[in-house]
């Protein structure tokens, strides 16, 4: 999933004093975030064994992205008000720490039932990290070198992009699906470590709400907006979290073949969030229509070219691009439309994105299970070219220029 921390890095940059830089947290953070991003979307790559070994389909394997997605809502919404002024260093502590609890029970996981249990405890990590990842790195550095380390946080997500869905399929062919979950494991724990070493106390001196997060939705262009970007990523997860059964079962990839086509995926994506910056300024409503409809093309086509394996190669290129580039541009105009609650704005945006990402492999697991992989496929393009209308009304109702995107390139 893309974070928003980048999106409040200028608005926020301001309010924190000098003081010295832990960059040693900072990377530590970076390498949560990896693993949070890796864990959340490696049953993307192993759907297929999961199902076989547990006796599900591959609409009913899906649904464990659905119910981490779930409770990544229910945490993002209410977390701050629960925990109050406790430690947000002990906080950030604990949420790693179920990295290490949830990784543990899905491997060994011998039901469905406890399966889904282990994932749901990887949603509570989910939403709590991303709805504290930006404040928290803000009182780590200076004021100056914040962008940078909002930079380094993003990179752990960026690298889990590219390389958790190749990966987990790699390992999973070779030690078994239990095995790729069970890897993700130490990497947790060394991040638990490493955080604990060095980050330092986080006292919040005022009790948080979540009043400012749901003011935003009495205004009517952010309704709107968010709207939009949650129908971008049902489609998106509606066709993304059930693309290795159509590979196997349009395409007949071979397992080697499966990892070469999801890495394709994750480089051109690493290549469209490196890129997309250099258009916003100039086009951000632009590119809020063109990526969605990119995507609906993409997977209309899929569902015609999918048994020739150069052609989904070169459709999934495309599709890595723009399904990773368009979340970068929803950030850049949430920063744009609420530049004075960019931090509210952007814990509203985490809970519609994930509760987004719960519905399309829901949604997708029901027609998946009911009509097949084409027409689930089908159901995703349709999806995505209602985003692309939506997302060209927004640019007829805003003829302002664009903010400018540095603050969220990255």
């Amino acid at each position: 999933m893309a974070s928003p921390i980048a999106a409040v890095a200028d608005t926020d940059a301001a309010r924190i004093d000098d003081r010295p830089a832990c960059w040693g947290a900072v990377y530590a953070m970076a390498l949560c975030s990896f693993v949070l991003i890796a864990s959340e979307f490696m049953p993307v790559s192993l759907l297929s064994p999961i199902a076989h070994t547990l006796n599900l389909t591959e609409g009913k394997a899906g649904q464990a992205i659905s119910i981490s997605g779930l409770f990544a809502v229910i945490t993002s919404l209410s977390l701050s008000s629960v925990l109050g002024k406790t430690d947000r260093r002990i906080v950030l502590l604990v949420l790693t720490s179920l990295l290490v609890v949830s990784g543990a029970i899905v491997a060994f996981a011998p039901t469905y039932l406890v399966f889904m249990a282990g994932r749901a405890l990887l949603g509570i990590a989910i939403g709590g990290f991303w709805s504290m990842s930006a404040a928290i790195a803000m009182r780590l550095v200076p004021s100056h070198a914040v962008p940078k380390a909002l930079a380094v946080i993003s990179g752990g997500n960026a690298l889990a992009t590219v390389l958790a869905a190749p990966l987990g399929s790699f390992v999973g062919s070779l030690i078994g699906w239990r095995g790729a979950f069970f890897c993700v494991v130490p990497v947790a724990v060394a991040a638990v470590i490493w955080q604990a070493l060095t980050l330092p106390p986080l006292p919040v001196a005022e009790r948080q709400s979540a009043r400012g997060m749901f003011a935003l939705l009495r205004r009517p262009p952010v309704v709107f907006g968010l709207l939009t970007v949650a129908m971008l990523f049902v489609g998106q997860f509606a066709l993304f979290t059930y693309l290795r059964p159509f590979l196997e079962q349009v395409t007949h990839v071979s397992p080697a073949m499966l990892s070469i086509m999801l890495l394709i995926l994750g480089v051109s994506g690493f290549i469209g969030t490196v890129l997309i910056g250099r258009v916003l300024n100039g086009g951000l409503f632009l590119t809020l229509a063109v990526l969605p409809a990119l995507m609906a093309a993409t997977a209309a086509a899929l569902t015609v070219l999918g048994t020739s394996v150069v052609a989904v190669g070169i459709l999934l290129a495309v599709w890595g691009f723009a399904g990773t580039s368009a979340p970068v541009a929803w950030w850049t105009w949430l920063a744009r439309t609420v530049p004075d609650e960019a931090e509210a704005g952007g814990g509203l945006m985490v809970a519609i994105v994930q509760l987004a990402i719960t519905l399309g492999a829901t949604m997708g697991g029901i027609v998946f299970d009911a009509a097949g992989p084409r027409a689930e496929f089908l159901a995703s393009a349709g999806l995505l070219a209602i985003a692309a209308l939506a997302a060209v009304a927004i640019g007829r109702a805003d003829r302002r220029p664009a903010a400018p995107a540095q603050a969220v390139a990255a």
